[in-house]
């Protein structure tokens, strides 16, 4: 079988490329950059920018089976025209190629950030609606793009979104890295009372989960045109998971904390500071960030279990040995 990657040189996209091929099926990725570890694993590098018609890459399409779109502009902070020309004009140019080039099946990485409304999100269900207000531009644009993808499912196309919720494990340049990152520069401080409860992705979990998608929307038409929560189904602390990765590189748990009221104050601020100065300077704080790092938000996944057959297979505390073992801790 064949399949198209768009995005492969993210943290997800090349798991799920080495996934595939190493499944004994043609992957193809779609990126703006080169990346010669999926070249020399056996996928077929294409370089594109996905904001524009892919066209002229119609053969990196051609007799797919599936295609995953895994790629988008992840940032707490920027220019809206950006983040609508990346995540929702290059979903409908995505669609468009799709269509052209009779892909039978698409599955698209959405965000339960789609659903954030500045609540307590606890062990909600796909039926949860969209805000009428969204707090940033990247779960603004992302909401659109996954009611564009679930929209254009059709007899001849099957769409599918899901909504991996904070993915990590060996590998992520996201997630951990910055929380690493931000605590070696003292930049790091507990937000909130610390008690909130949140769903965690391990990248393994989360490439059988978009497999199964594409398995499911063939045999289950119940899952075709459908949103699903994805995670490991075993909500932690925010603040204790951070602690432990900190301490498995080596780095002293956090200390300093700041109320949630306080926070969402300063974030107004750091936010009004950052439109007015030139460039393209980067708030301390914004209210998403603060509302993600001082609430719980975590889902109910057993649409993913019932309707795509989705059982995640790693528990946190294995994700966590996996990642960082303890004989590797940083001293």
């Amino acid at each position: 079988m064949k399949f198209v990657v768009i995005g492969g040189g993210g943290f997800l996209g090349k798991a799920l490329c080495m996934r595939l091929i190493g499944d004994g099926h043609a992957v193809a990725s779609i990126s703006r950059g080169r990346y010669v570890e999926l070249e020399n694993a056996g996928v077929k590098c294409y370089r594109a920018d996905i904001c524009e018609d892919l066209s002229p890459i119609g053969q990196a399409f051609e007799d797919a089976n599936a295609v995953f779109h895994t790629a988008s502009k992840v940032e707490m902070w920027g220019d809206y025209d950006e983040f609508f020309k990346v995540n929702v004009c290059g979903t409908r140019n995505i669609i468009k190629a799709c269509q052209k080039f009779k892909v039978p099946k698409l599955i698209y990485t959405s965000s339960p950030s789609v659903i954030a409304d500045g609540t307590n999100l606890r062990g909600v269900d796909e039926s949860y609606p969209y805000p009428k207000r969204f707090e940033a531009h990247y779960p603004a644009t992302k909401a659109q793009a996954e009611r564009e993808v679930l929209q254009a499912n059709s007899e001849s196309l099957y769409t599918a979104a899901l909504r991996p919720h904070m993915i990590w494990g060996p590998g992520d340049t996201h997630l951990t890295a910055t929380v690493l990152e931000r605590a070696r520069a003292g930049r790091l401080m507990r937000v909130g009372g610390g008690k909130n409860i949140v769903d965690f992705s391990f990248i393994d979990d989360c490439v059988q989960a978009h497999i199964d998608a594409t398995g499911a929307l063939d045999r289950n038409s119940a899952s075709r045109g459908r949103a699903y929560f994805v995670s490991q189904g075993e909500p932690v602390s925010l603040w204790g998971w951070i602690d432990e990765v900190l301490e498995r590189n080596g780095l002293p748990r956090i200390k300093r904390s700041l109320p949630y009221g306080l926070a969402k104050v300063l974030a107004c601020g750091c936010e009004a500071v950052a439109k007015l100065r030139s460039g393209s300077a980067l708030p301390l704080l914004t209210r998403f960030l603060v509302f993600e790092m001082a609430t719980d938000h975590y889902f109910d996944i057993s649409a993913a279990k019932r309707e795509l057959g989705y059982a995640p297979r790693w528990t946190m505390a294995a994700a966590m040995d996996r990642t960082f073992p303890r004989s590797n801790s940083a001293l």
